[in-house]
């Protein structure tokens, strides 16, 4: 059977992404947040929106979760699906940006691999990488979902941590360690730094 993707050709759009930026006041990026469950990402990418927002910043969250509820629900947890679970949210979080705002995204993406993928999807300057960085003793003794323990007993496979290696960000923009900072010493830390790129 013959390919039909070499028949589909790229729309360009008379209103471009400098003109949403313009509409906007403030240049897009993609905030992505990885680091393990427990750590702390998606209550830092929260608090981080919410204060984006009060400043008039456009702004959307993509929480890993929340996609495993729609977009990404058919995606199970083995290096495959969690490879095309990064590459959806990436892509979904490519139009954000290309609309003009500023998207965050709270994933764990244990791999280097599917975030360099990831990044190499935005233009220079446009992907930010948050390492929120926890030791993993540390994110069991919170387990503020009860995964871990679950893990340990066998009831989850593939958790990172566990049964999953999760491979720490080589060349992050910026590492948060919230097993000292608190949250709002690593808000003001991450605000400091998002500042200067809008």
């Amino acid at each position: 059977m013959e390919r039909q993707d070499k028949y589909i050709v790229w729309h360009q759009s008379t209103v471009t992404k400098k003109d949403r930026q313009a509409l906007n006041k403030h240049k897009s990026m993609m905030i992505w947040f990885t680091g393990l469950s427990g750590s702390g990402k998606s209550t830092l990418a929260d608090a981080l929106e919410r204060v984006l927002y009060t400043e008039g910043v456009r702004t959307y969250l993509l929480d890993g979760d929340n996609l495993r509820h729609g977009v990404n629900q058919n995606l199970g947890f083995s290096p495959e699906d969690r490879k095309e679970n990064i590459r959806r949210t990436a892509e979904v979080g490519k139009l954000f940006v290309d609309a003009g705002v500023v998207v965050l995204a709270a994933v764990i993406s244990p791999f280097e691999a599917d975030r360099k993928a990831a990044r190499n999807i935005f233009e220079e300057g446009e992907f930010i990488e948050v390492y929120v960085k926890c030791p993993l003793e540390e994110c069991e003794l919170r387990d503020p979902k009860g995964l871990y323990k679950k893990a340990r007993a066998g009831e989850i496979q593939n958790f990172t941590g566990v049964t999953q290696p999760y491979e720490e960000p080589k060349n992050p923009e910026i590492v948060l360690d919230t097993s000292v900072l608190s949250v709002d010493e690593a808000l003001k830390k991450l605000l400091d730094f998002i500042r200067e790129s809008l």
